[in-house]
């Protein structure tokens, strides 16, 4: 099996990133090894296929983007970990479902490292903590091969979560691990995390690549 590719890409506007999962996932063969993108995002709202105008309340100067991943709308910008899962499920012999479990499980693990709880919900993805989201899940799987990935909020300006019911949910207040652990980085993180996710995804270990080249 080919090494895992962890590529590292700093900060990205929303919607040439979306295209290049498109295309990379379009033109994959059997052979192309499984990727994991890590960067933060330009301020953008994005929504999911059945996303619902009714839950953007007041966009203001953020863009929106229309994406096909399943879920309503939320929101990404600076400070927020993102992790795109660009794997060949069939290969790895992994479902949806057990995807989205790897993926809330590792985040646990994340904020278990840090002396925080969290959790997931069974009726609504992502992962909690003292009933507020600090993770979402959004993810598309064609040809047997799965693109988008996780949002973590980590140390972000929260404000444009009040413009949007996050996620299609009324009223859901959204936290962040700098105001559990002021002490934590992104990049530390991110690291910890990758960490987790490549394990449960079966990799032992990855080979980092920095930028798209």
């Amino acid at each position: 099996m080919s090494a895992l590719i962890v590529r590292d890409l700093k900060e990205q506007p929303y919607l040439p990133t979306f295209e290049r999962m498109q295309a990379f996932t379009n033109s994959r063969t059997a052979d192309t090894p499984d990727e994991l993108w890590v960067l933060e995002h330009e301020a953008v709202f994005t929504q999911g296929q059945a996303g619902k105008l009714e839950h953007l309340i007041n966009p203001g100067d953020i863009p929106v983007v229309q994406a096909d991943r399943g879920g309503q709308v939320t929101y990404h910008g600076p400070g927020q970990l993102i992790i795109y899962l660009m794997l060949d499920l069939k290969r790895q012999g992994l479902g949806v479902r057990q995807l989205v479990s790897i993926m809330e499980d590792s985040v646990v693990d994340l904020l278990d490292h840090y002396g925080i709880v969290g959790a997931p919900k069974a009726d609504a993805p992502g992962v909690y903590v003292d009933g507020k989201k600090i993770c979402s899940l959004g993810l598309r799987v064609r040809r047997g091969c799965s693109f988008h990935g996780l949002a973590l909020n980590i140390d972000m300006d929260l404000e444009p979560f009040l413009r949007i019911n996050p996620c299609g949910y009324a009223g859901l207040e959204m936290t962040q691990l700098v105001e559990f652990n002021p002490e934590v980085k992104l990049s530390q993180a991110a690291k910890q995390l990758l960490t987790y996710l490549s394990k449960r995804i079966g990799y032992n270990a990855a080979q980092y690549v920095y930028g798209w080249d």
